[in-house]
């Protein structure tokens, strides 16, 4: 995966839905929902630019970090 641009911020603790179980499996608090676009290497080999959200908080580094959508 390339350097994440276009970070924007979705949600911050209670709006996130899977606020309970992110802090039982990763602890930390504050956790806050991302977006933002990069280069990603696909199963197959090829290299696309996509949307991507995930979480963090303070003291976690990214977590659960999903392709939303391929952008080229």
């Amino acid at each position: 995966m390339g350097e994440l641009t276009d970070i924007e911020v979705i949600a911050v603790n209670l709006p996130i839905r899977e606020l309970r179980r992110l802090k039982a499996d990763f602890g930390g608090h504050c956790w806050r929902k991302l977006k933002g676009s990069g280069l990603v290497r696909f199963p197959t080999g090829e290299v696309r630019q996509a949307e991507l959200h995930w979480y963090e908080a303070h003291g976690v580094d990214r977590r659960k970090i999903n392709v939303k959508c391929v952008l080229d």
